[in-house]
């Protein structure tokens, strides 16, 4: 029996390195995404100054391309690297990512920057993909989980500080050099992957690249209720972070009225899910993935109806925006690190496949989501709360299907596969 085929063991190691480098490299992967995001944030008015972009909810496309392309790009990383192996599949990618940053650094219109961010999601995707992939070859369940957790800690710094990186490189350079200082960052971890990350994935597990084998995937992927139940409510819940993400700009400018504090007001919201994801990693093997999860994604839907409310009554201050999104961003940290885990609670022998099928859900339906939240706004922060509230009550009704009404299950009592 091959390692991909053996019973899950919810305390196996077989990472290829250290735990803390493999932690801290998983981390560093998962962050170029988050850097090629919300680095731009700052720079979204220069941008379209520079390239005549009239409509401000217009500049929020410079985000939305980048996370189309990422979406429909994990479609082909899944069966790729499952055939191919993780190591050459993301060595392609994330030259790529180089490639695609440095090209929208000299872009010279709004319509090519689209294309090269698309592109640049495109990129960036293989990194999601294989990493998701490349956990799973290694631990399984709460283990999963625990390392999930983890590395979003290390992940979190990134959306945390990159504002500040954006602000910083307007402060002395055009907006251009923001890519570039992307494509650095990116270059940097790919030499870093291979000279230290081994291949994850034995010759003898990996799968043909025919139809009929990847068909085979999506059914089972399809079949599995918790597979498609956590990856739907996950894809609500970062339907509304995407909606924040296209908004904050110009909240934090134009209702607020204090530009100069963006990254501070990002940092303050984001800090709080990186909090979120180290508490999970201290308890979740005592407590389980489904009862911190479930609890989670409470807390996340009473935060949001509270900010809704004080949103509705006039009272909002930016004091009160900023502690009630960051409760609601921890528990989304909470709750979206034990999502992942359990959606690949089965599917250790296609992992691959299983991750991009589930990331190109997650992905594109977020992405969509947030984009209809963000071209929302109307100078208040009500159809982003409206927005958190919906999302968050959807997700609510999707686990409760999945789990077929059994919600809190703690860690003593066993999972019930629901094929």
């Amino acid at each position: 029996m091959t390692q991909r085929n053996m019973p899950p063991d919810e305390s196996l190691n077989r990472a290829p390195i250290g735990f803390v480098e493999f932690v801290a490299l998983i981390a560093a992967l998962m962050a170029l995404t988050a850097l090629g995001i919300d680095s731009m944030l700052p720079a979204l008015p220069a941008i379209g100054v520079a390239l005549d972009v009239a409509d401000e909810n217009s500049r929020q496309f410079i985000i939305t391309a980048f996370m189309v392309g990422f979406a429909f790009a994990m479609l082909v990383y899944g069966p790729m690297t499952d055939r191919f192996g993780r190591r050459p599949v993301l060595m392609v990618a994330l030259t790529g990512y180089v490639l695609t940053n440095l090209l929208a650094a000299i872009a010279g219109s709004f319509e090519l920057l689209l294309i090269a961010r698309m592109a640049s999601g495109a990129m960036v995707a293989g990194a999601r993909t294989v990493t998701v992939a490349l956990v799973r070859d290694c631990f399984s369940g709460r283990a999963m989980a625990r390392v999930m957790s983890l590395a979003f800690i290390v992940f979190m710094i990134v959306p945390v500080l990159a504002p500040a990186f954006g602000q910083l490189v307007l402060l002395v350079a055009d907006w251009r050099w923001i890519f570039g200082g992307i494509a650095l960052c990116a270059a940097l971890v790919l030499i870093w992957f291979m000279a230290r990350m081994p291949e994850t994935l034995a010759v003898e597990d990996r799968r043909p690249l025919r139809l009929g084998l990847l068909a085979d995937g999506a059914r089972k992927v399809a079949r599995d209720r918790c597979a498609v139940g956590y990856t739907l409510a996950a894809t609500a819940l970062q339907g509304g972070l995407f909606g924040f993400i296209g908004s904050i700009q110009q909240i934090v400018f134009d209702i607020f009225k204090v530009p100069h504090l963006l990254a501070l007001v990002f940092a303050s919201v984001a800090g709080t899910m990186a909090i979120g994801s180290f508490v999970n990693s201290r308890i979740v093997m005592k407590y389980g993935t489904r009862l911190i999860s479930h609890t989670a994604l409470i807390g996340f839907i009473v935060m949001a109806i509270v900010h809704l409310v004080v949103s509705l009554s006039g009272v909002e201050t930016l004091i009160n925006f900023i502690v009630v999104q960051a409760l609601m961003m921890a528990c989304f940290g909470l709750a979206t690190s034990n999502f992942s885990a359990m959606a690949m609670e089965h599917m250790g022998d296609i992992a691959g496949t299983a991750a991009s099928l589930q990331g190109f859900v997650a992905t594109l339906g977020a992405a969509l989501i947030g984009a209809y939240i963000g071209q929302s706004y109307d100078g208040t922060t009500v159809p982003l709360y409206i927005g958190f509230t919906s999302m968050g009550l959807l997700a609510l009704l999707v686990v409760l299907v999945a789990e077929r009404g059994r919600m809190f299950r703690p860690a003593h009592e066993p999972v019930i596969r629901r094929d």
